[in-house]
């Protein structure tokens, strides 16, 4: 009797490269852990309180498709307030965390034979729902400096686009290399994709992790016009510490819109909707949290900088956004027997270049989003090892 089938465009998809290394490490006592991408600390009290009160309130049955009206309004109010964007509701669906969102978005995008291009390194999750739609993912690499920053080549992104081409997708500022897109480049991937009829799928979730002063990152909420064909991706997990909350959203057209709030009630119904009611605490009242938490991980770039920048064999820029420093190791060539063999013998956990794709061996990903006595108890024990 034959099996019965599993997609294999499902079945082909590789595991977290990062789970191998928790996984080979659970048994360690005293371990650090800095290889996945959030800090140790709980979502602020303000938000909790208000996710429970709606809890205690009764906000516990269905709620619309696109999000709850008051979640949508928080969204809208944030986005004029930190990006002068006027951004309406009917450009605005409530996802459940900033992965659903690129995975309903793809849903609505890629096909079977459709190819989409990848500016990586970058987290693989994306990358890994273009193919699970049976979409080809052409992946075009930022190109590392002498300095350790890294550089996006227009001109090879845009050879990479064919008429098979239905999405670049881009994140900025940039997990897990720290990368920011200036607004020229931004501009240009927009007249490209404007002429060639391509979406452009923008992951801004690390938009106002940003070091130098600046509010946020270059954006396409200041960019785009409400009917160009740009999705972007925003999510609570990040600039206001929610992300076992599981909770985002999309801007984009508003044909796009309805055709994804079609696609949320196929997959999730709708984000839970106590939750939602924290979102819009976390929104309407969190804007002093976001700006302690930039100047503490600012701090926190500046002490793993000064740690492992004159190592030898290490070679890292302060990065320019996000959290993470994403740094070179001479003479590796296994990044991931690597992070297991520092788990064991620093006991600091830390996420392998590769997990990242080919252009990312050779390198390791340290997530310094952790409070700044274990970030520094981290580095004492890390740098004999890396030495």
């Amino acid at each position: 009797m034959p099996d019965a089938r599993i997609c294999e465009s499902i079945l082909d998809l590789p595991g977290s490269r990062i789970r191998v290394v928790t996984r080979a490490s659970a048994d360690i006592p005293d371990m650090i852990k800095l290889w996945f991408g959030e800090g140790d600390e709980a979502t602020p009290a303000f938000v909790r309180k208000a996710a429970a009160a709606a809890l205690e309130k009764g906000e516990t049955f269905y709620a619309p498709n696109r999000g709850i009206a008051p979640l949508l309004q928080a969204i809208s109010d944030y986005l004029k307030r930190a990006y002068g964007a006027e951004i309406g509701s009917d450009r605005i669906v409530v996802t459940a965390s900033g992965m659903n969102a690129i995975m309903i978005t793809i849903q609505c995008l890629i096909e079977p034979g459709d190819s989409a291009v990848v500016v990586g390194p970058i987290w693989p999750n994306g990358r890994a729902a273009i193919k699970a739609m049976g979409g080809e993912p052409r992946d075009v690499f930022l190109q590392p400096q002498e300095d350790g920053r890294w550089k996006l080549d227009l001109q090879q992104l845009f050879d990479a686009c064919d008429e098979t081409t239905k999405l670049i997708m881009i994140n900025s500022p940039g997990n897990p290399t720290g990368w920011v897109a200036s607004e020229t480049e931004l501009k240009a991937i927009l007249d490209f994709c404007r002429e060639r009829g391509i979406w452009i799928l923008s992951d801004e979730v690390y938009g106002r992790i940003i070091y130098g002063g600046a509010k946020h990152a270059p954006s396409y909420y200041t960019l785009a016009q409400p009917e160009d064909p740009v999705v972007i991706v925003n999510s609570f997990s990040k600039s206001w510490s929610m992300t076992g909350w599981r909770l985002g959203w999309i801007v984009a057209p508003p044909r796009l819109c309805a055709v994804v709030e079609k696609m949320t009630e196929f997959n999730i119904s709708h984000p839970t909707t106590f939750v939602q009611w924290g979102g819009v605490t976390a929104l309407n009242d969190g804007d002093s949290y976001i700006e302690g938490l930039v100047e503490r991980y600012s701090r926190a770039a500046d002490m793993v900088y000064q740690a492992l920048a004159p190592l030898p064999r290490v070679k890292l820029a302060k990065p320019e956004g996000a959290f993470y420093a994403f740094f070179a190791l001479d003479g590796m060539t296994d990044s991931l027997n690597t992070c297991v063999e520092l788990a064991r013998k620093a006991r600091v956990g830390l996420a392998p270049g590769i997990a990242f794709g080919p252009a990312g061996e050779g390198r390791i990903r340290l997530c310094y989003a952790a409070s700044l006595p274990k970030l520094s108890e981290a580095l004492e024990r890390l740098v004999p090892h890396l030495k």
